[in-house]
């Protein structure tokens, strides 16, 4: 997210910062994603190691691990199922503690309000042309819970930190 709440221009993010594609994989492996149609678009494909759910309005050609939901409240409901066993695993599998929004603007507006945590990666930058922006995180309603020390990405020069806000 930008100083500027900005997250994307023409459905694609506005930077490619490495350490922030690790951070997104290591903090959702495991876990259900949710993501609107665009945002399927344009990641194309399913996530490795998650349940991917995507909210559509209409059907659309996907691989059978993708989950397809009309609204919100479907997609919070596929996240509670019970996540599937490993291949290699004799276990049952386990019911998810918790999901993972990935966007984009709509989703995140849609969504905000049932959420408890706020993993936000703030990119101090801003970025003219920007079209896609996330909600404003409330002070009255967000208590950040911890935000490292900032670092510079080598390839884009951009400072960032990894936040964590917590619903007071």
């Amino acid at each position: 997210v930008a100083d500027d709440m900005a997250i994307g221009r023409d459905n694609e993010l506005l930077w490619h910062i490495s350490a922030d594609m690790k951070y997104f994989r290591k903090t959702t492996m495991g876990a259900p994603v949710i993501m609107g149609y665009k945002t399927w678009l344009s990641i194309g494909r399913p996530l490795p190691g998650r349940r991917n759910i995507v909210i559509s309005h209409a059907p659309f050609e996907a691989p059978e691990s993708v989950i397809q939901v009309s609204d919100v409240a479907q997609a919070f409901a596929a996240a509670a199922q019970p996540m599937p066993a490993p291949a290699d695993s004799s276990s049952s599998g386990s019911m998810p503690d918790h999901c993972f929004v990935l966007g984009g603007a709509k989703t995140y507006e849609r969504t905000l309000t049932s959420a408890d945590k706020l993993y936000i990666t703030h990119v101090h930058t801003v970025i003219p042309g920007a079209d896609a922006f996330f909600p404003a995180i409330d002070p009255s309603v967000w208590t950040l819970e911890s935000e490292p020390p900032a670092e510079t990405d080598p390839e884009t020069g951009y400072s960032y930190t990894f936040a964590v806000y917590v619903r007071k």
